[in-house]
């Protein structure tokens, strides 16, 4: 019984658990990559007070679905160029998009 559950899971491809992360989009303004910046609040190693920490990641975008201000979940990847190596998996949730009409911005049409 075990010899056989065994050889049931070797015979299931294992694959890896990708590293996730969750953040905002602040720029698109590359062909198939966007910038997306994860916050964390972590506390201060010596002083214990709760900080926040923000940093970057280049992320692969094929299709552009993504737009700024955007909250989406990137997952780790192969390196794509020298700064990518996220991959954009889904658009958690979208942004208010704010259209302005032409009558608004006094220009003749």
């Amino acid at each position: 019984m075990a010899e056989t559950e065994a050889r049931a899971a070797a015979s299931e491809p294992k694959t890896a658990l990708k590293n996730e992360k969750v953040g905002e989009v602040v720029s698109t303004k590359m062909q198939k990559t966007i910038v997306v910046e994860v916050s964390r609040r972590v506390p201060h190693p010596l002083y214990k007070r709760i900080i926040g920490k923000r940093k970057k990641f280049y992320a692969h975008d094929e299709e552009g679905t993504a737009k700024l201000g955007d909250v989406v979940r990137i997952v780790e990847c192969r390196p794509l160029s020298k700064l990518k190596r996220w991959r954009l998996m889904d658009v958690v949730r979208r942004a208010p998009q704010v259209g302005v009409a032409p009558k608004d911005l006094d220009v003749k049409v």
